[in-house]
Order: structure tokens, then sequence, then C-alpha cells
């Protein structure tokens, strides 16, 4: 059975967290070229992030700019943060109460398939959500996983974003629990216009324990990915 070390960060600012991820993933990277140098096989960690983030828009590297409708004076207003990232999709908002998962995993441990890495990830949540009722699923041609697909009232209720290199993986995902979807008013979520987000609250109409969805979560990503964890206790 493959291993994953599970940290919990609790709140955790963007910035801090962001660059605890790279470092993870760049020793994963020094790892695997060791490796190849030397024609060693020592064994490539896999971790698992939990984390909240204080409020912060975050534009993905291919993201417009125009996507963004605060400047930067409104967004101090809103004690928020503003960061160009290194992942894939457009712009997007954390905050308290949304719950985000950074997997850095050596997909040379489980499958070399970027597709279905994706895959897995949407899968892990629209599973998660089917266990309260709520029925998830994918939106063609765009990511992250929705509510209401085919319908005028298409919401989107967990939005992903990743960067690999050499099959290591970080970034994640950010599930919407609990969190103040007001922030989302502040830009046009993953660049799509003319869709709403919602959340695990704002559909069951009431506040959902984060530590019961982090053990969902768990719980099947686990199954998915043929994987155990260790380290935090959820």
């Amino acid at each position: 059975m493959k291993k994953i070390n599970l940290i919990d960060l609790g709140l955790k600012d963007y910035k801090e967290t962001w660059e605890y991820q790279e470092e993870l993933f760049q020793k994963t990277l020094n790892l695997k070229s060791e490796n190849q140098k030397n024609n060693t096989t020592h064994k490539t960690p896999n971790h698992f992030i939990f984390v909240e983030h204080p409020h912060v828009y975050t534009l993905g590297k291919s993201g417009d700019m125009g996507n963004l409708l605060l400047n930067e004076t409104q967004l101090t207003e809103k004690g928020a943060t503003f960061y160009k990232i290194n992942r894939g999709g457009d712009i997007t908002y954390h905050g308290p109460g949304q719950l985000v998962g950074y997997p850095i995993l050596d997909l040379d441990n489980f499958f070399t398939d970027i597709h279905k890495y994706l895959k897995f990830l949407e899968e892990v949540i629209i599973l998660t959500l089917d266990e309260y009722g709520i029925e998830a699923t994918r939106s063609k041609g765009e990511t992250g996983v929705w509510l209401g697909v085919g319908t005028p009232f298409a919401r989107k209720i967990c939005a992903m974003g990743v960067r690999t290199s050499r099959w290591v993986t970080m970034h994640g995902f950010a599930l919407n629990v609990n969190v103040n979807l007001g922030y989302f008013d502040n830009i046009i979520p993953c660049g799509i216009k003319g869709k709403s987000v919602t959340s695990m609250e704002a559909e069951l109409n009431k506040k959902v324990p984060l530590d019961e969805v982090k053990a969902k979560i768990l719980k099947h990503f686990s199954t998915l990915f043929e994987a155990e964890f260790e380290g935090n206790e959820i």
C-alpha cells in the first residue's frame, strides 16, 4: 500500500503555504534527479496538505488580470491579498471556511496520466458531496466540480488548478464548505462569466463541520489512489 504523509496546517497565510509547497515539491524533484543521475531507487515521498487561507485571490499563469474586479486599495479594504502563481487555471478566491487540499505526489508512484489525476481529484470531491446528498458532476470544458450542469442554475462548488513537473504535482482543489460567498463577487471566478459559485452551507442551509468533510475526502482519496495516510490525525 502506497503511503501519503498528511499535513494539516489549519489556517495559514497563502504565501507561506505556497513556499512550503514549493519546498516539498522541489525536494521530491531533487530526489528524482539524484536517482536518475546515480542510478538509484530511493523512494520519493508523497504529501497531502489540508489548509484554510485568510482572504486571498490567486491568478493562474494563463489567467486574465481583468477578472479581478478590485484595485489595490479595495483589496486592502476587504482585508484580502493577491498573488500571481504558477498553477493552471484563471482566478479564484480562498478564505476561511473553504477547505483547500494540496497533494504533492510523485505520480510515478501511482500512474503517469495527468488527465486521470485530475479526474480522480474531481471524483474525490463528487463522492464526498454525494455523502451529503449533494449531486455534483463535471462540466465539459471547465475544470472543477459543479452543481446544476446543463441548467440555468449551474454553479461551481469546488475549484481546481494544478502544476506538474516530471510527474510531481502541486496546488490542488478548493472546496467551498462554509465560506463567505460574497468574496467571489469581486472576481469573475475562473474567468467564466455568467456562472455562479456555491458552497455546501448554501446548498444544505447549515454549517458543515470541516473535520468531518476532511475525513470523507481522505477516505475517498485513499480508495481511488490505493494509498494510506500517515501523520496528522484528522
